[in-house]
């Protein structure tokens, strides 16, 4: 069975995410890698908000915001959707020991120009997604916020950077 809609959202931005390397002129590496036992590891996650001293730093999560914003829904008896969809982009780099969130700031950088490349050359298919519904119709960046470790949320620096996207869907097909 195929992925819904907004599951698909959610891996294209991941996708989007991943081309922040240092080939494509970048000053970070968020592409998959291979680890010491030859196993695959990711750099970014959808999802996930728990966090280890074994996970690779710099590292990305993608997390929906905790509130869901208002759809507005089309004519009486139709399933179609349009509206607002807030993304949380979470990134943990190492610490600096003098300036510890300095290190933060290039990573959310670095994550703000990939998502705004993506968007301008793709105008009219953002994400890749099309342009007929189910498709995203908007992609906005939020001002990204950058933490001290807090060692409650995390143990090293981290960078918030919300990502509203709007959606065209069908609410009774959220498979198309």
């Amino acid at each position: 069975m195929a992925d819904p809609f907004r599951l698909r959202v959610l891996k294209a931005l991941t996708d989007v995410i991943k081309t922040v390397t240092p080939a494509n002129g970048y000053a970070h590496d968020l592409s998959d890698f291979t680890d010491e036992a030859g196993r695959t590891s990711a750099r970014v996650f959808r999802g996930r908000d728990v966090f280890g001293f074994n996970d690779p730093l710099p590292m990305i999560s993608i997390l929906e915001a905790p509130r869901p914003m208002d759809q507005a829904f089309g004519t009486q008896g139709s399933a179609a959707s349009t509206g607002d969809w807030e993304i949380l982009i979470q990134g943990f780099v190492p610490d600096d020991p003098e300036n510890p969130t300095d290190p933060a700031h290039p990573l959310i950088a670095d994550v703000m120009v990939a998502i705004a490349k993506a968007r301008k050359e793709s105008r009219r298919d953002l994400l890749g997604l099309g342009d007929t519904a189910p498709c995203v119709t908007d992609l906005r960046l939020g001002a990204p916020v950058v933490r001290p470790a807090d060692d409650e949320m995390s143990t090293v620096a981290f960078a918030f950077l919300g990502v509203t996207m709007t959606l065209a869907e069908d609410l009774e097909n959220p498979y198309a």
